[in-house]
């Protein structure tokens, strides 16, 4: 008789923030947190790594059965962070559609990314919005 293998369900969506890009892997597990390769308990500063564990408060006894690894590069840490966050959401709401409508509820940004960017400046000019001073003697 042959043995029946388990299939665990892996999960791979990304989150984007300014230009900051998260990709994030979901799979069953222990309710381990890793950022970049380290753990989320020692992810700086305390301020963002509360920012990413909402998903995770929401999504309550179903955090603590799944691993998550996510690979962030690019924009601030800030930007990272926000990044990390959507991508969280999105993973979990694929791996338990049930979610959805909490996060949804709790905040939009958990699972559509922001779409705002900073304005390019113009030319001969020295920001986006503010005009060269003119001088007229």
């Amino acid at each position: 008789m042959a043995e029946k293998k388990s299939v665990s369900k892996v999960v791979h969506v990304s989150g984007k923030r300014k230009r900051a890009v998260a990709r994030v892997t979901l799979k069953a597990g222990k309710g381990i947190v890793r950022i970049n390769r380290l753990l989320l308990d020692h992810y700086q500063p305390e301020i963002t790594r509360m920012r990413i564990q909402e998903p995770l408060f929401l999504a309550g006894d179903i955090a603590k059965k799944i691993d998550i690894n996510i690979k962030v590069n690019g924009g601030g840490f800030n930007a990272q962070a926000d990044a990390c966050r959507t991508g969280i959401g999105k993973a979990l709401v694929q791996f338990t559609p049930a979610l959805k409508q909490t996060l949804l509820e709790y905040d939009r940004e958990l699972l559509v990314s922001n779409v705002r960017r900073a304005e390019a400046s113009k030319p001969n000019d020295s920001k986006p919005r503010k005009a060269r001073q003119k001088s007229y003697r």
